[in-house]
């Protein structure tokens, strides 16, 4: 008889106190995101979509897969190094596993992306849009080319020859370099030349060509082409563009700040480490010898499979940078008809913003809609003498905007102005530091969040006075407070005067200003405690009803779902009876439709001009409980970020929403649905159905409404006749509710400040122990906090804040 050894004994009492965890409803991250950047490739073979759109397509693909590599490969990379491997709680594989599979997948998908940009250019070139190459260039190319190598690239490039007495240099993330070998007079071996390709310059150089068409060529190509003449007596033996894509994933919190430390500098300094990380991955484009690109490869210390070839340029971001260039008579043919955001039409420009909102929630919605009434009713703040107060969290921020600049102007008009300053969101941070900066000199109180807890939330909150008694607006968004990606992303933001939503704000930031990431809200649902409570109870309570027979349904809209917990409760609700539509645009890790688990659950993507980046959360057959919220469904959103989720409370705001998800849900020409195997397939669409794209419907009602809306009343002029009015939704008589907030715990330790652990099946520990502020030269948390009740009770009673 078999005794069994403590080894066994153990792995059995471990499978009586945990079940094994069921991997037949759930796919891996990294393989979901791939196939999301696919997605987005399709666009590019779209032949419905404007020829030069789909070349943007092209570079957006790259652009993405260039983070995903820096961020996700080059994370698993390192934890693939570790004796002991974390394993992927979706999919059971280890972080070495998990880069095999993509490693696997991506000559696949490069292969597809190289086809598609050599296609999409060849019908450029046939119209007249001529990217010149070197070795086809024409007599009269070939001499402009020559001349503006001489009188302008020379002089600035820096030929670097790498032998025994000139180490290999360290190659910056993402730059591009030409590399080739040389041939010389002396005997020595494995000489490699390397050229930096200039930033200081433009990258794209125009070439005279005939009236109505435009050619050009690109920098590295002018370098290549004049490349003899770059290494004095050494001969190039072959040439070709190289680029190194590092990884980047570092975590700003994990070496620590110095107690005496600005945090700007040690962001600063995270920056310049980030150029330097262990490579991920070597793109070559053109062609080089086995032993040079063997001395590269050993160099960067990559193995074979790292090092990916092709026959186009490296980093299309240029792309962007000719559409201006474009021939005025093709422009409507290569491009998307230009579209500008229109009027909301509940919202009237010439009268006070606060006034409206005090009225009547309003509902913007991007890109469809204008940003100008928020940046309208907070430049107004700036300068309202009873605005006392305004306080906003900021993750991306433009370059050039007017909301900072209205906040430095409210500064200096002496408002209390305080900004939560994310300087951790990625590849944004050098400019995030730059406005933090900028809004410290002007006056403004700048935070920068808590240790280990990114803030993801977009909320803003203006506080007046009004004799004895405040009041206050606060705006939530889905999506960030950028003029720019306004006009690019899909969100929606939320303006009220709701009481109770402004008290919750108000403690919200009075939270962070105290480093306490631990606080009961009534209307808000805020991570990193707050948040997936709220989901889970709503899934509850259908799942509740559907037991008991009743209808039940419950709605996300989202850009990637891959928190467990979350999951596995979906899953639940599936087997209940609860009907689960979703929309999520990037990864999904549940996968719909297996027998038994998911049978319920419909999962759709849409991939369109506009990127899809609302988050809704919608519960009850008639969705009495509607959410807005930052957060997605992935466990660093739910339990590392600061996120907010917001109830749309106002019939007619809840309306819109309504309608919208019902349009996406409609939508049979960009929309996939995903099925059960993880893959996407287009829509079935019946014989007498309709195309029916929500995107151009949604950009059709935009412009309908904004012809039908009245003109401003300037002066006094006789009655019009009746014009058409705007497309209303239908207000359902439905009495909207919020989720109530579980009872009052007993008093826990607040969240502990670690660094995130990756996703992996072994248990989670909630966060425990104390939150460290980042932000430092600040009185103490019990005399911030009397000063904060002080401040208070004296704006009260004196109407002044200073």
């Amino acid at each position: 008889m078999h005794m069994p050894s403590k080894i066994e004994k153990k792995q059995k009492a471990a499978k009586l106190r945990k079940p094994p965890r069921d991997f037949s409803y759930t796919q891996n991250r990294e393989l979901s995101w791939l196939r999301f950047d696919n997605r987005v490739l399709d666009e590019a073979f779209d032949e419905t979509v404007p020829l030069f759109e789909r070349l943007k397509f092209v570079s957006i693909f790259e652009s993405n897969l260039d983070e995903f590599l820096m961020v996700r490969v080059g994370g698993l990379s390192d934890l693939a190094e570790l004796k002991k491997q974390p394993v992927d709680n979706k999919s059971n594989m280890t972080a070495s596993e998990q880069v095999d599979a993509v490693m696997a997948e991506l000559p696949g998908l490069l292969t597809r992306w190289e086809s598609i940009f050599k296609s999409i250019e060849g019908k450029l070139d046939a119209l007249g849009v001529h990217r010149a190459r070197i070795d086809s260039l024409t007599p009269e190319e070939r001499t402009f080319v020559t001349r503006y190598f001489q009188a302008y690239v020379s002089p600035v490039i820096s030929p670097l020859v790498i032998d025994p007495r000139h180490p290999f240099p360290n190659l910056r993330n993402g730059a591009l370099y030409l590399a080739c070998g040389l041939d010389g007079v002396t005997d020595e071996e494995s000489l490699l030349g390397l050229i930096e390709i200039p930033t200081s310059m433009n990258r794209v150089v125009e070439i005279p060509s005939p009236t109505g068409t435009y050619s050009y060529i690109l920098l590295e190509d002018v370098i290549l082409a004049c490349l003899d003449s770059c290494f004095g007596s050494y001969k190039p033996l072959d040439r070709a563009l190289i680029r190194v894509t590092r990884n980047a994933d570092i975590d700003p919190d994990g070496e620590g700040v110095e107690e005496e430390e600005d945090y700007r500098q040690h962001m600063k300094r995270i920056l310049k480490k980030r150029l330097r990380l262990q490579p991920v991955v070597l793109a070559v484009s053109g062609s080089l010898e086995k032993a040079t690109l063997k001395t590269i490869r050993k160099a960067l210390e990559l193995s074979r499979r790292s090092v990916f070839t092709c026959d186009i340029p490296l980093d299309l971001g240029y792309v962007f940078g000719i559409e201006g260039k474009i021939p005025e008579h093709l422009r409507n043919e290569l491009l998307f008809t230009p579209f500008k955001p229109q009027p909301n039409p509940t919202i009237d420009m010439s009268r006070s913003i606060r006034e409206q909102v005090l009225q009547h929630d309003k509902l913007l919605f991007y890109p469809y809609e204008a940003m100008n009434p928020f940046l309208d009713l907070v430049h107004e703040a700036a300068y309202d003498p009873e605005c006392i107060s305004l306080r906003i969290t900021l993750y991306r921020v433009a370059k050039q905007s007017r909301l900072c600049e209205s906040l430095i102007d409210a500064a200096e008009n002496g408002k209390e102005v305080t900004v939560l300053m994310e300087l951790r969101a990625r590849f944004d941070e050098q400019n995030n530091i730059e406005w933090a900066e900028r809004l410290e000199e002007a006056g403004c109180t700048v935070i920068y969040g808590s240790e280990g807890f990114k803030c993801h939330s977009k909320i803003c909150q203006l506080t007046y006075r009004e004799g004895m008694a405040l009041t206050r607006l606060t705006l939530l968004g889905t999506g960030n407070f950028n003029e720019k990606t306004a006009k690019l992303y899909s969100d929606f933001m939320l303006m009220t005067a709701h009481p109770g939503i402004g008290e919750d704000a108000n403690l919200f930031f009075r939270n962070l200003s105290l480093g306490n990431l631990r606080g009961d809200y009534r209307f808000l649902g805020v991570a990193p405690v707050g948040l997936k409570p709220l989901i889970m109870r709503g899934l509850d309570r259908e799942i509740q009803r559907a037991l008991v027979g009743e209808p039940a349904r419950v709605f996300f809209k989202l850009n990637s779902l891959t928190d467990r917990e979350v999951i596995d409760k979906i899953a639940e609700a599936s087997c209940a009876g609860v009907r689960v539509d979703m929309i999520i645009r990037g990864i999904s890790c549940l996968k719909p439709g297996v027998p038994g688990k998911t049978e319920n659950v419909h999962v759709r993507s849409i991939v369109g001009r506009f990127l899809e980046h609302a988050r809704v959360y919608a519960f009850g057959v008639d969705s009495d409980m509607i959410y807005l919220s930052s957060a997605d469904m992935m466990t660093r959103n739910t339990e590392h970020r600061v996120e907010i989720a917001f109830p749309v409370l106002d019939p007619t705001c809840r309306a819109l929403v309504h309608e919208y998800m019902g349009m996406q849900l409609r939508d049979n020409v960009k929309a996939r649905s995903l099925t059960s195997d993880g893959t996407w397939v287009p829509v079935e669409r019946k014989e007498d159905e309709k195309p029916f794209n929500s995107q151009e419907a949604l950009l059709e009602r935009a412009y309908r409404n904004a012809e039908a809306a009245p003109e401003p009343v300037i002066e006094a002029k006789p009655a019009p006749e009746p014009e058409p009015q705007p497309v209303a939704p239908k207000v359902q008589e439905v009495q909207a509710t919020v989720i109530e907030p579980e009872p009052a715990p007993a008093p826990r330790p607040e969240p502990q400040v670690t660094k995130p652990a990756p996703e992996t099946s072994a248990h989670r520990d909630k966060p425990a122990g104390k939150t460290k502020a980042i932000e430092r030269h600040h009185p103490g948390r019990v005399r911030m906090g009397l000063g904060l009740i002080g401040l208070g009770l004296k704006t009260l009673i004196t109407g002044r804040t200073k």
